[in-house]
């Protein structure tokens, strides 16, 4: 970068040297993240941050629509998105909701540190999970 280049997104920062190259590259990072903590590691929080949002939204509105899982415990019955949290928390089931998501973050942070320490090749957000063959014969662009 250029002494002094300023930011796109926040014209009144420098601009973040890491971010360079990157999709939708603004120079948005006011917090100077990317000065300390791999960009890869940056890129896999926010995969993850952004694929919990889209399951929770959806979440969200299947119970509006009135899917549910059967069999029901009859305190499940009559619910709505703004009343299930108190009632699962009575029930325990966000207990369990910890207890499995635990389960996945550290399975996860598994393929994470290899991406980080071993150079593996692995992309950031790629699990190779592809059951059906969506990928088959895609090119990389």
């Amino acid at each position: 970068t250029a002494l002094n280049e300023k930011s796109t997104a926040l014209p009144f920062l420098e601009y973040p040297e890491n971010l360079k190259g990157y999709v939708g590259d603004v120079g948005f990072d006011p917090f100077r993240f990317s000065d300390f903590v791999p960009m890869d590691f940056l890129r896999e929080a926010e995969l993850k941050h952004g694929r919990i949002c889209m399951l929770a939204w959806t979440g969200f509105v299947a119970v509006d629509l009135g899917f549910r899982i059967f069999p029901l415990p009859e305190a499940y019955e009559g619910l709505t998105s703004v009343t299930a949290h108190d009632a699962l928390v009575k029930q325990g089931a966000m207990g369990q909701l910890f207890l499995w998501m635990s389960v996945a973050e550290v399975i996860s942070s598994v393929a994470v540190m290899q991406m980080l320490n071993e150079g593996s090749g692995r992309k950031p957000g790629d699990f190779g999970l592809d059951p059906v063959g969506f990928l088959k014969g895609k090119s990389e662009a």
